[in-house]
């Protein structure tokens, strides 16, 4: 998890917080429970979505992946929006409470919505070819409190992270805090896919889904039992405005003549330097430039919506060159979401019984996914990463983890699909095409382990290899959203494979309701070509970048 720690520093925060008495260790446990709370609620309804859709609500299962990737999607780009508000409006610990208090109302409609005959169809029984839609007010109950939920867990994960380092002033102890709070995550999200989804499989999906309320009540009430002992930051404002404030400088000067001479660029309080801008899109330069109608009435210059200082301008500049990067990962969040949601259908075609009395949930298939992730970060942090610099004397690059991380899933992929040739090949021997949806295919779900884990370990490499990347290279002023731009990607991918699904559904017989009759396995072959189009994409990407800052690259290296 050390990899992880590179996250941890807020930036300008520590000399402010030096002074305050509130804070500390003393705040970690309130902290903690709240993200296991929170994410033990988050997971009682995300992590097995799809089979509630397929038999609670008698959504067609293709229909159902569609509905599953939206909302996960939803909630991957919800952090980003609870990011900005916390800077610019409101304080971290009002946006954890209220966002909070937002998922428990979803949750409480989604245990009605599944309790009450009235709001949900008829029971079907599996592989019946008439069973009943849901009504309006059905889905009307349904995606409301799949709103909220989602609405309340995206304005939470990546705040409440903020706001826990926000309590320590140690760049060590925020480091601490960071890997506490990805092993409390990977911890919840286990418990969810295995002790949650057991119950709402075998017991009853009412006492699933009110196990989640009871955790989400839990985890919001010990988060505001802290409240008298944590310390509280102000909103400093937007990271973005300086991002449109030199976008719209540079346009109003666009008819003016660019200086190349250092003293006629505005540097603010930095009166240390002395050189321009770069080279790099130079039409920004235009808005450090300093001309007569800039002055102020006392003769001063300051940052403005018609100047900006060259910190600024680089700042922008830097953005502009990181994001084709960050756009290579969006291909591999769209396979990766697109893999996951796949294997919970296959798994409700298979054999998943261990032993006689035991049968594994579908959901809880991708639990592997996540035991596989955590156990290679620790494996990669304690022995690969010391042991590949032993050996080399150079530390291994974020992009270098990153491009592993990429080959790996390509493996991933091309494992599914060949689980996925054997799969249908069992159907076509026992003439089990045609039959009713929900047949169950005597092959044992097992298979489906191994694709899981290899995704699981290329996880283990890219994820923080992009933490580490976009901390390093990002801004100073927008460090602390830096981390949030992974779940940004992961959103873009949820939305990006619906969008996959939908077209290949459309355009192809690989997708119908009965995958018994479809030919999943090329949806897993065309994925693997995608991804290995994208990895050239990547690799271009990464042979013309440049480190913005290489001593602070080794830096942050080191720390990994």
């Amino acid at each position: 998890m050390e990899s992880l720690q590179t996250t941890s520093v807020p930036s300008d925060q520590e000399p402010s917080m030096k002074h305050c008495k509130r804070g500390g260790w003393t705040t970690f446990s309130f902290i903690i429970g709240a993200v296991m709370g929170l994410t033990l609620a988050a997971g009682s309804w995300s992590s097995n979505l799809i089979v509630f859709l397929v038999n609670v609500m008698n959504i067609k299962s293709i229909n159902a992946t569609q509905i599953n990737n939206i909302i996960l999607g939803s909630y991957s780009l919800f952090p980003i929006a609870g990011a900005v508000i916390a800077d610019s409006f409101f304080s971290s610990f009002h946006v954890v409470s209220v966002f909070a208090s937002v998922s428990l109302l979803g949750m409480i409609i989604l245990t009605l919505a599944s309790t009450i005959p009235s709001l949900r169809p008829p029971t079907c029984v599996t592989g019946s070819l008439s069973c009943e839609a849901p009504s309006k007010i059905q889905y009307a109950a349904l995606y409301s409190a799949l709103a909220l939920a989602s609405f309340g867990l995206g304005g939470t994960r990546f705040t409440i992270a903020t706001f826990g380092a926000d309590q320590f002033a140690k760049p060590d102890d925020q480091g601490t805090f960071f890997s506490w709070y990805f092993i409390t995550l990977y911890l919840a999200s286990a418990i969810s896919l295995t002790a949650i989804v057991y119950v709402q499989d075998n017991v009853s999906w009412g006492l699933g889904f009110g196990l989640g309320v009871a955790v989400n009540a839990i985890g919001l009430a010990v988060f505001l039992l802290g409240k008298r002992f944590y310390r509280h930051t102000k909103p400093k404002g937007s990271p973005f405005a300086s991002i449109a404030r030199v976008l719209a400088a540079a346009f109003r000067k666009r008819r003016k003549l660019e200086s190349f001479q250092s003293q006629d660029y505005f540097h603010g309080d930095n009166t240390k330097a002395t050189s321009g801008p770069t080279e790099s899109f130079r039409f920004l330069n235009r808005a450090a430039l300093r001309f007569e109608d800039d002055r102020k009435s006392d003769g001063s210059y300051a940052s403005s919506w018609w100047l900006c200082t060259v910190e600024e301008v680089e700042d922008l500049k830097t953005l502009f060159k990181i994001m084709p990067l960050w756009s290579s990962s969006i291909l591999l969040s769209t396979s990766i979401a697109m893999i996951n949601s796949l294997t919970v259908l296959q798994a409700l075609t298979m054999d998943r019984h261990l032993g006689p009395h035991f049968k594994i949930p579908a959901g809880s298939f991708l639990v592997f996914c996540i035991l596989a992730t955590a156990l290679s970060i620790f494996i990669i942090d304690r022995f690969l990463l010391p042991l590949w610099k032993k050996l080399t004397r150079r530390s291994l690059k974020p992009l270098q983890q990153i491009g592993i991380g990429h080959v790996i899933n390509m493996f991933a992929m091309v494992g599914s699909a060949s689980v996925e040739t054997r799969r249908l090949r069992v159907v076509r021997n026992l003439h089990l095409d045609g039959e009713p949806p929900g047949s169950v295919v005597p092959m044992s779900g097992l298979w489906l382990v191994v694709p899981m884990l290899i995704l699981g370990v290329g996880e283990g490499f890219h994820f923080p290899g992009q933490v580490a990347l976009y901390y390093q290279e990002f801004p100073k002023s927008l460090r602390s959203t830096s981390t949030a731009m992974i779940s940004l990607l992961i959103g873009i991918g949820y939305y990006l494979s619906t969008a996959i699904t939908d077209l290949v559904r459309r355009s192809t017989g690989w997708l119908p309701n009965n995958i018994n009759d479809g030919r999943l396995d090329y949806v897993f072959w065309l994925l693997t070509v995608i991804a290995f189009v994208n990895f050239g994409y990547f690799l271009l990407c990464a042979t013309l970048f440049r480190y913005r800052n290489t001593d602070d690259n080794h830096e942050n290296e080191a720390s990994g």
